[in-house]
């Protein structure tokens, strides 16, 4: 198909994803194929654009070579030649990245994306699952709520459906996660070893599938270390609001010395409350962002690559599109570890030490591989994808 200005009748083409984000073609081109060169920002607006313009990426030949011949055969030959893809946020770099990840992995085999975005809002995406149901052959769902029954619904239409970045809740299907738990617990353990007995904590509200994840691995390793749980240093707000409540935590008779952040938003959230106050807190967050190089204070940061929780994702979608019709097979479960990056005046540029082991011996939680880590000192950038904003 042409890289025109349409894509059929009524349907917007490249140039006008171009347009509306204030990109050139090329750049376009880039983040749907999820070249890391491009910056966040500017993949963000392309995202965006491609959200409100329903545009429909162009496809590629199927791969010669290492591509599934019963994924390849299944999935170019039926129906729409879509895969819908519903993300909470597309402005999120954690939802972009992973809709990019979904398109690197169809793509291969002749398909597009078509994507929607949910707001984190349960009707919305209900909505956007229903509509999608008639136009795509599977759907990869980033959950916007705590229960997902409704996908139940479209699966039993015959639409293959895969959950990404949270498991579903009330409805069985192939998933693919981060280990939420077993990043947050060794950042809380790296904190420990520093010698920090009251952490903070600043997370989304329960309902949050990572949050409660997240929270979770905190509490653990701070089980484990013999310290008491206090509801007084954990706040769970919007991460419009983690300003405020880091500020809150640094403003208490006996505040925090060190803070651990569920999000890259949270963490810049918290480090203009420290900033504001004078304070020497030290900061662990999940998920990297730009210039977190530069702030100028003791950082660690579980990062995780979202691009590859949505090529996980694309391939199991494209194994149920491509397998019998007959064919029963159980729900599939899939973790992508993080590793520990640290920024930060001070620092030396070794590779960083394994945080302490837990009592808990936290194998269990299903994490796939080893937790890597490294060092990023001031000025030196990280090859890495931005993780997760929730």
């Amino acid at each position: 198909m042409p890289h025109g200005s349409g894509q059929g009748a009524g349907r917007p083409g490249l140039m006008a994803v171009a347009e509306r984000a204030a990109v050139s073609p090329m750049t376009v081109t880039r983040v749907l194929r999820d070249d890391p060169r491009v910056l966040p920002g500017t993949r963000e607006r392309v995202l965006a654009a491609v959200a409100e313009l329903a545009y429909l990426s162009d496809p590629e030949p199927p791969a010669a070579a290492g591509a599934d011949p019963a994924a390849r055969s299944g999935a170019a030959d039926r129906g729409t030649g879509l895969v819908g893809v519903v993300v909470t946020d597309v402005t999120d770099p954690f939802a972009s990245r992973l809709a990019s990840g979904v398109d690197a992995a169809v793509r291969r085999h002749g398909l597009r994306i078509l994507i929607g975005d949910s707001r984190r809002d349960r009707e919305r995406e209900r909505g956007l699952v229903a509509d999608l149901a008639g136009r795509a052959d599977g759907i990869v769902v980033m959950p916007a709520g705590p229960r997902q029954e409704h996908l139940s619904a479209v699966a039993a239409r015959g639409v293959p459906v895969v959950c990404a970045g949270g498991p579903p809740a009330g409805f069985e299907a192939d998933h693919v996660v981060i280990d939420d738990y077993g990043g947050a617990k060794e950042a809380t353990e790296r904190l420990l070893a520093l010698g920090h007995r009251r952490i903070g904590f600043l997370g989304p509200r329960p309902d949050v599938w990572s949050g409660a994840e997240r929270l979770r691995g905190h509490r653990t390793a701070l089980r484990s270390a013999g310290l008491p749980l206090s509801d007084e240093l954990v706040r769970r707000e919007g991460a419009g609001a983690a300003e405020r409540a880091a500020a809150e935590l640094l403003a208490l008779p006996e505040p925090p010395s060190a803070l651990f952040c569920c999000g890259e938003r949270y963490t810049v959230g918290a480090f203009r409350a420290v900033r504001a106050v004078g304070a020497r807190t030290v900061l662990a967050g999940f998920d990297d962002f730009e210039l977190a190089d530069t702030l100028g204070l003791p950082l660690t940061v579980q990062i995780c690559d979202s691009g590859e929780l949505g090529r996980q994702a694309g391939r199991l979608l494209l194994d149920r599109m491509g397998g019998a019709p007959g064919r029963r097979q159980p729900p599939r479960r899939r973790v992508v570890s993080t590793r520990a990056v640290r920024y930060g005046e001070g620092h030396s540029r070794g590779p960083l030490a394994p945080a302490p082991a837990g009592a808990d011996g936290a194998a269990g939680d299903g994490a796939e591989g080893r937790h890597g880590a490294g060092t990023a000192g001031k000025g030196q950038r990280r090859n890495a994808a931005p993780g997760r904003t929730r």
